[in-house]
């Protein structure tokens, strides 16, 4: 599990741009189990590593420090906004959901091996799709789908949602 440490955050409105200058983002962790939202910053450096750890649909431990007492939250990395000049990120929000309902998250393809049709006749692989959005109990999502394109022997052939092999 990816862990990630989080502050409280006093700076809100235009302050926050100081705190990007700092190397830090702004976030807010929300969830059914939260009575109010947390107004947070992450390092961004360290956010980072997490979002290439844990993507958006792994776990996070997100540790907290509020008046001397260290607390911990089990989220999801939900929503990520990003500078569109430096595609630097500008803010996080951070779900905690509830582990007993089920929640839709989509998930990301990953296409392995290598197909017959593109190497040998020449043919171009389209993917139509990059991620499927998949509804599951949070404990049981998967990181990633893997699609074998090793089975794509003749042009024309595709790979339909229906033949992926998704985990339990």
């Amino acid at each position: 599990m990816t862990n990630l440490k989080a502050q409280i955050r006093l700076e809100a409105g235009k302050k926050t741009k100081a705190l990007r200058h700092k190397g830090f983002i702004p976030a807010v962790l929300y969830g059914p189990a939260i009575k109010k939202n947390l107004d947070l910053q992450v390092s961004a450096r360290d956010f980072e590593q997490a979002l290439k750890s844990a993507g958006q649909t792994s776990f996070v431990t997100l540790g907290l420090e509020e008046q001397g007492k260290a607390k911990n939250f089990l989220v999801l990395i939900h929503d990520l906004q990003r500078n569109s000049i430096d595609s630097s990120f500008t803010h996080v929000d951070f779900y905690q959901p509830s582990l007993t309902k089920e929640i839709k998250v989509k998930v990301p393809l990953v296409f392995i091996g290598e197909s017959r049709a593109v190497k040998s006749l020449g043919g171009t692989l389209v993917k139509n799709i990059q991620e499927v959005e998949v509804k599951a109990l949070p404990e049981k999502l998967p990181h990633e789908i893997k699609v074998d394109i090793s089975s794509l022997d003749e042009i024309g052939q595709s790979i339909l949602i229906k033949d992926l092999s998704i985990p339990d």
